[in-house]
């Protein structure tokens, strides 16, 4: 199984956050690859820019390649497909990836619930262990 991580769902999983579900983990550990996209590092880029978000990426990159994910870049095929999908969300961000995890195929393991709609390569995971 190839998965591809949403942006969310990364940046807990790098901070071995306890707000990831051990479903959520397992699913991780139990790829044959993890890839990340080139999208979920600009849109870091560009929160931690404006102050929502407090990721250092010159740090972040070199755990990524610790962790032995993979980088998925952005190509041609990837943006044409982002004009073909339903607009179920606005988020380009979130469409890149899903234009991504189609084009590839990929699973993309997310939190969000609107992303179900684009395809059955979306895996919804609980964004909280259980009590």
């Amino acid at each position: 199984m190839r998965v591809l991580l949403d942006t969310s769902v990364l940046i807990l999983a790098m901070n071995d956050d306890p707000k990831l579900s051990d479903a959520a983990r397992s699913e991780i550990q139990q790829a044959a690859i993890v890839y990340v996209s080139a999208a979920s590092i600009w849109e870091i880029g560009i929160k931690a820019g404006i102050g929502k978000l407090k990721i250092n990426l010159d740090r972040l990159i070199p755990c990524l390649q610790e962790a032995g994910f993979e980088q998925l870049t952005v190509t041609w095929e990837h943006a044409k497909a982002v004009s073909d999908l339903p607009e179920y969300h606005k988020d380009p961000f979130d469409r890149m990836l899903i234009a991504q995890a189609q084009t590839e195929p990929l699973r993309l393991l997310t939190h969000d619930k609107t992303l179900l709609q684009y395809s059955d390569l979306v895996t919804l995971i609980p964004p909280h262990r259980a009590p």
